[in-house]
């Protein structure tokens, strides 16, 4: 009878130490509810666009990887507010909406409140537009971050090197491999493909403008430019389309600020032999020596950034307004290692080419000191085409 009574008192301490057991993992389940939570919102050109999603995206899964955070990548299907409501609800600390589309966020549609004010222990973050401010310039919302970069600093350097190139395409390239517009024939031309006609699209083509402008009265010369602003972000074709008329007309160069709506503008100036600009990754192996450069803007830094804020709890410390500079990394020109490879194999080649890297590397500094006041349409500043004699708007 005794060795039965040490047999069940054995039996309940072992129950009593598996629900020990038990009780730590349900301590450590408590403890995953916990982990902090982060959620991309794409635009309509999908989390696969090479650009400006998809470094979100590699953003998110840096996150992932180093914080041990909970991430989710949404592709909007009813809108971006319900996506933004959803997310919310769901508990996500930090919502990133790379989508062009603010007023239910920041004011309120349909009698209904912001969704800021709805869910104060959620942050927002917007990108390309400061929504996010009263007529006084104080912020609306202390939960809202407003992210821009400086893309019209970018821009300009890719203008002022579109037009150093297209003067100089005789000495840089092989006849062969291009058929550039004679510069004295109409060829001082170049073109501009945007998404929408917004300040986040405006604020490269303002720049692009000026830093042609820039060139163009360096060189004592006058380039038209023939511009589109609603693309969209999703039609390659369009992007084919509307190039090849840009290059019909005489461009030589075409820069795409529309999402996949760049590729197609790419393949065209392969297929005719002339020259597209990307933007927001490094695209210029996309069709190699096709690619001028890419004006980049890479949502990795301020997803990443802004996450790293989260975890050391000084998210709430943030400024509502946050500008990503060149010196960050997050935005520029890229190092044109790609079409340098098309360099013509000559003495004069290399060195017009070398003095050419010299002048973009020294009109940045002068952007950098402030000699070069470049317009910023992001923070709605005022573009002066007057200023810009050397450009014709077409």
């Amino acid at each position: 009878m005794l060795k039965n009574w040490k047999s069940i008192i054995c039996v309940i301490s072992i129950m009593t130490m598996m629900g020990a057991l038990l009780t730590g993992c349900g301590a450590g389940e408590q403890t995953n509810e916990g982990t902090k939570k982060i959620a991309i919102i794409c635009d309509s050109a999908g989390q696969n666009d090479n650009g400006y999603n998809q470094s979100a995206v590699e953003g998110a899964k840096k996150v992932q990887e180093e914080f041990g955070f909970e991430t989710k990548i949404v592709e909007p299907t009813n809108g971006v507010p319900a996506a933004l409501e959803s997310l919310a609800e769901a508990g996500y600390d930090i919502v990133f909406n790379l989508e062009y589309d603010f007023d239910a966020l920041i004011k309120g549609v349909g009698g209904a409140k912001p969704i800021a004010e709805t869910y104060p222990d959620t942050t927002f973050v917007c990108f390309n537009d400061n929504p996010n401010v009263n007529e006084d310039g104080t912020p609306i919302h202390d939960n809202v971050i407003s992210v821009l970069f400086d893309v019209h600093e970018g821009s300009f350097l890719a203008g002022a090197l579109s037009v150093q190139v297209l003067e100089n395409a005789e000495i840089l390239f092989e006849s062969d491999n291009y058929s550039f517009t004679p510069v004295d024939q109409g060829g001082r031309a170049i073109g501009f493909i945007g998404g929408t006609n917004s300040n986040g699209i405006t604020v490269f083509s303002y720049g692009f403008i000026e830093g042609i402008n820039h060139a163009a009265k360096n060189a004592g010369t006058t380039y038209n430019y023939y511009s589109k602003y609603d693309a969209g972000f999703s039609d390659p074709a369009l992007g084919s389309t509307v190039a090849g008329t840009y290059y019909n007309q005489g461009a030589n160069i075409v820069y795409a600020v529309a999402g996949n709506v760049g590729d197609g503008v790419t393949s065209k100036a392969k297929e005719v032999g002339k020259l597209a600009i990307q933007v927001d990754a490094d695209k210029d192996a996309q069709q190699p020596g096709f690619v001028l450069t890419s004006v980049l803007k890479n949502t990795e830094v301020p997803v990443y950034e802004l996450s790293k804020a989260l975890k050391e709890g000084k998210i709430a410390e943030q400024e509502s307004l946050l500008t990503f500079s060149l010196s960050t990394g997050a935005t520029g020109i890229t190092d044109l290692s790609e079409i340098e490879k098309t360099i013509a194999d000559t003495e004069e080649a290399k060195a017009k080419w070398t003095e050419i890297k010299a002048y973009i590397e020294e009109v940045e500094g002068e952007i950098g000191n402030g000699t070069i006041k470049v317009t910023n349409a992001a923070i709605g500043e005022e573009f002066d085409q007057s200023a810009c004699e050397n450009v014709v708007i077409k």
